[in-house]
């Protein structure tokens, strides 16, 4: 079995069609997405009409909540930006995505961690504002009742993985449109991956069980930083031109 997984497009349409190429060039066709499919100052339109597209297995992320549980006056920036381009059947899927998912029986799939969609799972954020892997045995205890040998998730846009106790893989495929961000909970903290390509993961299940190559796709980046820059987020602009925040 071989698949791909995405996540966290973030209304980045042309990392999405760089991906989508890439996965489409190795003859992929199974694909996951986990969710944080719109949210930020880019194309969200555009990525909402593709996805509805393909009609892919997909979970819902923490900022997809957000565009159907808030109203648009209550919203982040980045939410309300993409809430503008999105149309009813785009707010109705959004309304359709389970929270997790078992893919072909034995793949688990959430966007963050079972519980919480706003939690790490393979990091953790530190008083010094660095971002760390998370202990094991923290790890282990979020996952503890999933008994499916491959477990995906997304959220903090660091392609990792960990193995854990029965001979489960859990992975973060990192993020397709969005490779730098900066967030003030538990602490103030940077994400950031150090470049500006576009990530994701194929998941292939090998005799000796499954295993993750990680891939990072280069596309216009510059054309999505200067389009952030236009609507007036000159940190996104920044994160989408390096991997880094400003």
């Amino acid at each position: 079995m071989r698949f791909a997984a995405i996540a966290d497009i973030h209304g980045n349409y042309l990392a999405l069609e760089a991906v989508l190429s890439d996965i489409a060039a190795q003859g992929i066709t199974g694909i996951v997405n986990l969710g944080d499919c719109f949210s930020g100052p880019l194309e969200a339109g555009r990525v909402a009409d593709r996805l509805l597209s393909l009609s892919i297995p997909t979970v819902r992320g923490n900022h997809d909540r957000y565009l159907i549980e808030q109203q648009p006056e209550e919203m982040h920036i980045s939410d309300a930006a993409a809430y503008a381009q999105l149309g009813a059947a785009h707010l109705d899927w959004l309304r359709s995505l389970p929270v997790e998912l078992i893919y072909r029986d034995e793949v688990y799939l959430c966007h963050a961690t079972p519980e919480d969609d706003n939690l790490y799972w393979l990091d953790t954020a530190v008083a010094d504002g660095s971002v760390v892997l998370r202990p094991q045995a923290e790890i282990e205890a979020l996952a503890e009742g999933i008994k499916s040998p491959l477990i995906l998730c997304g959220h903090t846009h660091i392609p990792r993985m960990a193995a854990l106790s029965g001979s489960r893989l859990v992975v973060n495929p990192g993020s397709v449109g969005a490779p730098a961000y900066d967030d003030d909970k538990p602490y103030p903290h940077k994400v950031e991956t150090g470049h500006a390509m576009a990530s994701y993961a194929v998941l292939e299940k090998l005799a000796s069980g499954w295993t993750a190559h990680f891939r990072n796709i280069g596309y216009d980046n510059m054309a999505m930083s200067a389009l952030a820059m236009a609507n007036g987020r000159p940190e996104w602009a920044v994160a989408l031109a390096t991997g880094r925040m400003p």
